[in-house]
């Protein structure tokens, strides 16, 4: 133990009052420390409690409830938009609504059981007719033997023309 002079890294545990032979600064030191430790547990407390009373008088339990579906369906998926939305036909009221929505938002449809809603009706789909190719003219013949066909004011790319000789058009000319 320390008994005389001050050494400013000695730990507070090592400087006590009942020394005979204390050096004033010492013990005036050990008084600072204490002083010091004290106010500082003391601000610490003053600011939890303020800080709880705070919360006490500002906060209210919430009210939780499950949130319910934004819209009804099912919708026809007109086209995607990337991997992230999707394009919906929207009718009725909810034409004013922007059509794509985010595929995170999109479930599964599961139909509805028929015992259950006995009178729900069906609509029947309707499939549009297939226009059938006319007007069929040679605009040329180039030299790997593949021709450039123009029907109906469009040009058929290879591809197109080559699907329709396997189809049996060839034949056909």
């Amino acid at each position: 133990m320390l008994e005389k002079g001050w050494n400013p890294r000695l730990s507070e545990d090592k400087l006590s009052k009942d020394f005979i032979d204390s050096h004033p600064t010492e013990s005036n030191f050990k008084f600072l420390l204490d002083k010091v430790k004290h106010s500082e547990k003391q601000s610490m407390n003053d600011t939890f409690d303020y800080a709880q009373q705070k919360w006490k008088e500002s906060h209210k339990v919430p009210n939780f409830k499950k949130l319910e579906d934004s819209y009804v369906g099912p919708f026809v998926i007109v086209s995607l938009h990337g991997t992230n939305a999707v394009q919906v036909e929207l009718g009725g009221e909810l034409e004013n609504k922007h059509p794509t929505i985010p595929v995170i938002l999109m479930k599964t449809y599961q139909p509805a059981d028929k015992e259950l809603f006995p009178l729900r009706n069906t609509t029947p789909l309707t499939v549009p007719p297939v226009e059938q190719i006319e007007d069929k003219t040679i605009m040329k013949a180039t030299k790997e033997g593949i021709l450039r066909v123009k029907i109906k004011e469009k040009i058929l790319s290879d591809i197109e023309i080559q699907y329709m000789k396997m189809n049996g058009w060839d034949n056909q000319r």
